[in-house]
């Protein structure tokens, strides 16, 4: 195993418990080494630290995995997945068969996640390192969870900048047991949404708001809503079956909305009942404006990034403005719920752009309920980052 001293703030860090080791001038003095390759971290005095999975290429060069020697075989990962299995029960799965397995450092497999879908298994790997032990990963998922398939993909840095220049690229490659039905029906919170395993960097369904959605629905009943950035329409769905008067739902692609309506369907609710919009947010949000439409509460989860043919939006700045546009068009006392993951913008960073959004709409708003993603999501109290998820519930007075 390489030897490979870490410098003073990365060991401040390792210290603190933090499974990063950041690339610096330190790590470009490393032996040469491949992906994939365990390491040993020490400091100045040669004293180890930790074993780290080595991905030289990647801006995170090293994953902490454990002190002492490791060997990654499959029962070394079945281990960490019994482990993941016991802290699932602490979550709130019932008459769901969607979540997360597996939560990278939250679960002590820094770069790595599984996710559940149905009798399928979803792999994510951020490190190509971990291919290099994806026999014995793949071999203990299947003694674990007994799936009929497993997939893999993997996650490059800025992938939503990438999937709006590849739309029509596979990132999933089925390494397992056999194919999923395309699309796959999966169940969530007693409802059922499709989803599609081999398309696009995202299924359909993101199961980090699962727990959300329940706080919309309990919240939905007699409402009208609006759903901005609906994608597959999961919020939309969630809302309308708990008795939501009416949902509108708006996003920038019509494949989305159609699978929108589809979910509708299969939950036995009609979608001519409810609206389907495909444009622009903010174009659209006008034309409501200039409608004089109203509604009881407001929701929009967008991506950290997208960019269309009308508009940019970007969660710095572009939450405010969000938050500005919308405003007018929710009723005295009505709801906006707000949402957003991205991972370099802190709980506090994002209420301070829903506060200047609410400033510059001349409104006050009372924030009632935040909350992040569900219990199947871990985090390390040492690893602040794996706490990406925000989810707003503000009363407009």
């Amino acid at each position: 195993m390489k030897i490979c001293q870490v410098g003073p703030d990365t060991l401040r860090m390792l210290e603190l418990g933090h499974p990063w080791v950041i690339a610096d001038r330190f790590t470009k003095k490393w032996p040469q080494g491949q992906s994939g390759e365990l390491i040993a971290l020490v400091d100045d005095k040669q004293r180890q630290l930790a074993t780290a999975l080595y991905d030289p290429r990647d801006r995170i060069v090293a994953r902490v995995l454990g002190v002492g020697e490791l060997r990654l075989d499959v029962a070394w990962f079945e281990t960490k997945l019994r482990l993941a299995e016991n802290l699932r029960q602490n979550a709130l799965l019932e008459e769901t068969d969607a979540y997360r397995l597996i939560n990278g450092e939250g679960d002590g497999l820094p770069g790595l996640t599984v996710d559940r879908y149905g009798s399928y298994l979803m792999l994510q790997l951020y490190s190509q390192a971990w291919d290099a032990h994806l026999p014995a990963l793949t071999k203990a998922l299947q003694q674990v969870y007994e799936p009929q398939g497993i997939y893999r993909k993997l996650r490059p840095q800025e992938t939503r900048q990438l999937e709006a220049k590849t739309r029509n690229k596979e990132y999933s490659k089925l390494i397992a047991g056999q194919a999923a039905p395309v699309p796959l029906m999966v169940r969530e919170n007693g409802l059922d949404y499709l989803v599609d395993l081999r398309e696009g960097l995202n299924t359909g369904l993101f199961p980090d708001q699962r727990r959300n959605r329940r706080e919309l629905m309990a919240r939905a009943t007699g409402k009208r809503v609006l759903n901005l950035f609906a994608f597959t329409g999961a919020f939309s769905v969630a809302a309308a079956a708990a008795g939501a008067k009416q949902v509108t739902s708006v996003d920038v692609s019509q494949k989305y909305l159609e699978v929108a309506r589809e979910n509708f369907s299969l939950n036995r609710i009609n979608p001519k009942r409810h609206n389907f919009i495909v444009g622009d947010v903010f174009a659209e949000v006008k034309k409501l404006r200039e409608q004089r439409q109203t509604f009881d509460i407001i929701l929009f989860d967008p991506p950290s990034f997208s960019t269309t043919k009308k508009s940019r939006f970007s969660t710095h700045g572009g939450t405010a403005k969000l938050v500005t546009e919308t405003l007018p068009l929710l009723v005295a006392g009505g709801l906006l719920i707000s949402s957003s993951n991205h991972q370099k913008v802190s709980m506090e960073e994002y209420l301070k752009e829903l506060r200047r959004g609410a400033l510059q709409a001349g409104e006050d708003l009372r924030t009632i309920f935040t909350s992040g993603q569900p219990e199947d999501f871990p985090c390390s109290v040492s690893f602040p980052e794996g706490r990406y998820l925000k989810f707003v519930i503000n009363v407009k007075l």
